[in-house]
């Protein structure tokens, strides 16, 4: 017999038990708002030389300065592998520092240079004049209800964190 975790668990039971009957569509319309934020970022700063996975992995560090690679796949639920690629990338473009980390020298802490954190703050600053640009065209019963839904956002948010969190260590 097999153990399911939670996230497990959750899948398992049908749509409506588990998320209500506007679970699926929430799923859904996260998935497009972030497919879409993606899309309008490209567009109003196509210059930005930085994908999406390596700007991820910048505000994660800006997050959590000194973190590990390891700690910093784990967070982002990526391959070592792939971690490693990605530092590389941003330390030879002058973005992140590598440092050894603690008593044993093989170990690495990653840091932002001042251009990584520039690089940051101009993202966030182009999500937030895009968001905010939408925001001015809806109407105000739509901006309301959406300041109202902040709080269980972020509560959502950190549900789903804690299901990755919980798969993750098991």
């Amino acid at each position: 017999m097999t153990v399911m975790n939670e996230c497990d668990r959750a899948v398992a039971r049908p749509a409506e038990d588990r998320l209500g009957p506007a679970g699926p569509e929430l799923a859904d319309t996260v998935a497009r708002l972030r497919r879409a934020m993606r899309r309008a970022a490209r567009a109003v700063d196509p210059a930005n030389p930085l994908a999406v996975a390596q700007l991820e992995l910048l505000s994660a560090v800006a997050d959590e300065p000194g973190i590990r690679p390891g700690e910093l796949a784990r967070r982002l639920r990526l391959a070592r592998n792939s971690v490693t690629t990605l530092v590389n990338g941003l330390h030879a473009k002058g973005l992140i520092t590598r440092s050894a980390g603690g008593r044993d020298g093989r170990a690495v802490a990653l840091k932002l240079t001042d251009e990584g954190l520039e690089a940051v703050e101009a993202w966030k600053s182009t999500n937030t004049s895009i968001i905010e640009a939408a925001l001015a065209s809806l109407g105000e019963g739509h901006n309301r209800a959406l300041a109202g839904a902040l709080p269980a956002l972020r509560e959502l948010t950190h549900a789903v964190d804690a299901l990755a969190d919980a798969s993750s260590s098991e």
